[in-house]
């Protein structure tokens, strides 16, 4: 099974999930109030060691490199911007853009400032024209930059606000990690359409301002979750799958690329979303192994967003085993070769994770094709960095 010559090989990371010492963001207070949660702290210190985790890929055969900028670095007070914090990100790009590594840069993945949050956050009044604001200050540093996502996981992030509210009331005993199953968050809430809408609008304006600036390909990243309807529920899957997804690609209709980013497969029932059933073959995070989630979460978005070109921007495995990684990986690529084969126009695959890294309140999970020793932050690539960049400079299976 061949890809394109021009095919975008590559993996991705998050700014506070490998950072660290992200002080001045609202997931740093969280970490801080709400029980239940691990605390990021140092993360990976890929603040500082960005360099080595670029040349690794590099090394390895990879040719894209999917970072953050982060807002509350950025724009610490606000309306004022950190010229120290923009000319580091704009390091970061010329670093990757020195190995050969294409930057695909994503300007919120879940983050933002404390004062944004505290003032209301998404729902604020304010909120379009303050995130505005911040993208217009960033595409000053984005020269060269040819992929730009907006916002990571609109529906994701619906879902965290959410959890995150009803921690810090009081309303939940123990907030748990939303990237993990478990007996007590079985299946998530579903994100509301409020704050969904919202988002689209947020999108949107960042778009523009984008468009207008640099003229970068733009587009946001949506949780794909590959839901099946059990037999004759097909009418609540569509339910169910408009507020967890279609909200969200919807309004990708028009953007120059959709972000895919698939891990796993749910039935839904009558009911709704049928939880994972407890299974050794569950992955750390407590997903089904489903390799075959990222071509179905490729063929609906295809036809959801009615044609928009699709990069996937995420899709892996929480695995202690590499070898389990490298088979899920390779059977994903096949189902995605395979509807490449049938017409869908698919430009790239970036692997989550980069690095082993802060799972959102756990640190168990581990994702990364890259190893870190978290007490001298060395770094140990996997045998799967080696067998994709493989892949990446052979254009196939």
């Amino acid at each position: 099974m061949t890809f394109p010559a021009t095919f975008l090989w590559g993996a991705a990371t998050a700014p506070h999930q490998v950072e660290g010492n992200n002080l001045n963001s609202d997931w740093w207070l969280s970490e801080q109030l709400v029980p239940g949660l691990e605390r990021s702290g140092d993360a990976v210190d890929g603040y500082h060691r960005y360099p080595e985790d670029m040349r690794l890929l590099a090394e390895a055969g990879l040719n894209t490199y999917r970072f953050g900028v982060e807002w509350a670095r950025v724009e610490p007070d606000p309306g004022h911007f950190s010229r120290a914090s923009l000319a580091h990100y704009r390091r970061m790009i010329d670093t990757a853009l020195a190995l050969e590594l294409k930057p695909v840069v994503t300007l919120h993945h879940f983050t933002g400032p404390r004062w944004f949050a505290e003032r209301g956050g998404w729902m604020a009044d304010d909120a379009i024209d303050r995130f505005a604001g911040y993208v217009r200050e960033v595409t000053g540093i984005l020269d060269g930059v040819e992929w730009v996502c907006t916002i990571n996981e609109p529906n994701m992030l619906a879902v965290m606000v959410a959890m995150s509210r009803a921690a810090q009331a009081g309303d939940v005993e123990k907030w748990t990690t939303p990237t993990i199953e478990g007996e007590t968050r079985p299946v998530l809430p579903e994100p509301g359409l409020e704050i969904g809408r919202r988002l689209a609008e947020a999108h949107h304006a960042a778009r523009e301002i984008v468009k207008k600036h640099i003229g970068a390909a733009v587009g946001w990243t949506v949780a794909n979750q590959a839901l099946t309807p059990t037999p004759g529920n097909e009418a609540k899957l569509r339910e169910v799958r408009y507020l967890r997804e279609d909200l969200y690609l919807e309004a990708a209709r028009g953007d120059d690329f959709i972000g895919v980013q698939s891990y796993t497969s749910q039935p839904v029932d009558e009911n709704g979303v049928v939880p994972h059933p407890p299974s050794p073959d569950n992955t750390q995070t407590g997903f089904a192994y489903r390799p075959d989630a990222l071509g179905i979460a490729v063929r609906h978005t295809w036809e959801a967003t009615g044609g928009v070109p699709i990069l996937v921007t995420e899709n892996g495995i929480a695995t202690a085993d590499d070898s389990r990684r490298i088979a899920y990986t390779s059977e994903a690529l096949r189902g995605l070769s395979q509807a490449m084969d049938d017409g869908i126009d698919v430009r790239g695959y970036l692997h989550w994770s980069a690095l082993d890294n802060f799972e959102w309140g756990s640190w168990e999970p581990t994702f990364g094709l890259i190893a870190v020793d978290r007490e001298t932050f060395e770094r140990h690539p996997k045998p799967s960095l080696s067998w994709l960049g493989h892949v990446a400079r052979h254009g196939r299976l």
